[in-house]
């Protein structure tokens, strides 16, 4: 009854997002329509004079969007589809960032060695070498990262050629897919190429220093080159680009008409030159945005245009003031980088629990490896708490749906949720995946009525079954501690134990006297009044969903 109502409110929920997009009438594509979206790069390759902040704000939220419906998609025809877009967005938009570039420096030029841009947190210092050469310098920083995406495109194609590789000779002539990999590999050349401003060596500097102890550290692919894993480490507050240019020439006037020359050309640095002088790194110094939150030093790490690959190698003399959010370093060459932070620092969690506030409300508290998260849900909104607040005032105290949520709390680098790679990367409990999620839409159905816990005997109890601790209750207080039952799960029995949290050794005897039953909620039902059942059978369908979607998501029995 709960599904199917669900999937008809969802669907006529799509159907009015759908017509309310096309009554705007304000030329944003449907990032489904492949027409629309061509349609809509290309008008914007051509549109030289149209306001940029605009276009700029719609063409974000159409990768973003596209990147969305990446991750979603299972068809190999719509993945490729969204893939080829999203190259096509990289492109233009870093081109779009160089003519406006140019356009600034032909009529705006300063000659500092130091500068600092309060508004955007961000300075440098330029080297005594350049500060008398007819050079600019570009720091851009987009709140959006693509370049990673680029390399979870191209992980992902790598995986797909390597399982071609495993099938029988017969079955690798019919993969569909893989001329569609190879456009996609030569786009990502050509997209990455542009985006390089310099080529850069895979030796250490000989400005490196020993690697600081309170940065971490990402994953040493090869000699002399260490590659951040960006399954493992996530950018936070987007990517810097800072990039060194020759300034481009002065306008020509005569009588009635004005000459421009087009183009910006990267100024190489160090020069190459011979030269008995050393050319000394570039000074950074960089203020987190104060929408994100970082729950740890973050990592800088630059981008290497030829191997496409996110790279720690050339960044030396890092430092980061905790108080300001302040991260200062030194770069061999003028190069885009990024602050990263580990994907899963708050991962295990050390506890969990799924308490009820009244008819269709819930809290949902998560105790993290670093710090606590509260989630209030009430029919099918949620609202975050937080003790800290740093990054969060946006997010804190508002009500939004779960999945506007979600997407809002990894932008802000928090991260409490799971996916296909967490569990290379952080310890669980492995459980029959099955029973994992029948438990969790159970829980979501009786979640008005009952509160749920995490139980340290969830580790003890094998793999075909799961442990918690559950109790009726009805009042939106802290649940008492004597109140607490443990309860087993399987797929074939559950039944309630007749352990605590507190006895010395995991024993899977039941209660005396109580039956074992088939499903999770007919035990519950036995221990529960007339009130809590009829609560249950109460429960709003959109509430349960959220629940549900929430749980789904962290999989706190697993990874707890």
């Amino acid at each position: 009854k709960n599904s199917s109502a669900i999937t008809k409110w969802k669907t006529a929920a799509a159907e009015k997002a759908a017509w309310e997009r096309y009554m705007r009438c304000d030329g944003y594509p449907d990032p489904k329509d492949q027409r629309a979206v061509n349609t809509f790069i290309s008008l914007w390759r051509d549109d030289l004079e149209s306001n940029v902040a605009e276009q700029f704000d719609q063409s974000t939220t159409l990768a973003e969007d596209l990147h969305e419906l990446l991750q979603e998609a299972k068809d190999p025809k719509e993945v490729l589809k969204y893939q080829e877009a999203l190259m096509e967005m990289q492109e233009l938009f870093h081109s779009k960032h160089l003519f406006i570039a140019e356009k600034i420096l032909k009529v705006q030029t300063a000659l500092v060695s130091k500068h600092r841009f309060e508004e955007a947190g961000l300075s440098f210092t330029l080297p005594m070498q350049l500060v008398w050469s007819a050079v600019a310098v570009r720091m851009l920083h987009t709140h959006y990262d693509h370049l990673s995406i680029l390399v979870r495109i191209r992980h992902q194609a790598q995986k797909q050629v390597e399982e071609e590789k495993e099938l029988p000779i017969e079955e690798k002539s019919s993969a569909s897919s893989k001329r569609g990999r190879s456009k996609i590999s030569r786009q990502m050349e050509a997209c990455n190429s542009q985006m390089s401003s310099s080529d850069f060596s895979d030796s250490p500097s000989k400005h490196e220093k020993p690697d600081d102890p309170t940065v971490p550290q990402p994953k040493v692919i090869r000699s002399g080159a260490q590659v951040v894993d960006v399954m493992q480490y996530t950018s936070v507050g987007g990517v810097f680009y800072c990039d060194l240019f020759h300034l481009p020439p002065r306008p020509i006037r005569r009588k009635g008409y004005t000459i421009l020359q087009d183009g910006l050309r990267v100024f190489p640095y160090p020069t190459g030159k011979p030269s008995n002088e050393a050319c000394p790194p570039v000074g950074v110094s960089v203020t987190l945005p104060d929408w994100i939150t970082n729950v740890e030093p973050p990592l800088v790490a630059r981008w290497d245009a030829g191997d496409k690959q996110w790279r720690w190698d050339g960044i030396t003399d890092v430092s980061y003031e905790k108080a300001e959010a302040k991260i200062s370093f030194k770069m061999e060459t003028f190069q885009t980088f990024a602050l990263m932070q580990k994907t899963y620092a708050n991962l295990p969690f050390q506890g969990w629990e799924l308490r009820p506030l009244g008819q269709d409300s819930v809290l949902f508290t998560i105790k993290g490896a670093i710090f606590d998260i509260t989630i209030t849900i009430k029919n099918d909104q949620c609202m975050l708490q937080l003790e800290q607040q740093r990054g969060l005032s946006h997010l804190m105290g508002k009500w939004m749906s779960g999945h506007a949520l979600q997407k809002a709390m990894l932008k802000a680098g928090v991260n409490i949720f799971v996916n296909e790679h967490t569990h290379k990367y952080v310890s669980f409990c492995r459980k029959e995946s099955l029973t994992e999620q029948v438990v969790y839409k159970q829980m979501a159905l009786f979640a008005s009525a009952c509160a749920f816990s995490w139980s340290k005997w969830n580790a003890k109890c094998g793999e075909e079954h799961l442990v918690l601790q559950v109790c009726e209750h009805h009042d939106p207080s802290p649940v008492p501690e004597v109140l607490w039952g443990v309860y087993l799960v399987g797929a074939e029995k559950s039944q309630k134990l007749k352990i605590t949290e507190n006895s010395e050794a995991f024993s899977p005897d039941h209660v005396p006297g109580s039956l074992v039953h088939n499903t999770f909620i007919h035990m519950l039902e036995d221990n529960m009044s007339p009130d809590g059942i009829d609560m249950t059978r109460h429960s709003n369908y959109c509430f349960v969903d959220t629940v549900q979607n929430l749980l789904c998501a962290t999989r706190p029995l697993v990874f707890s």
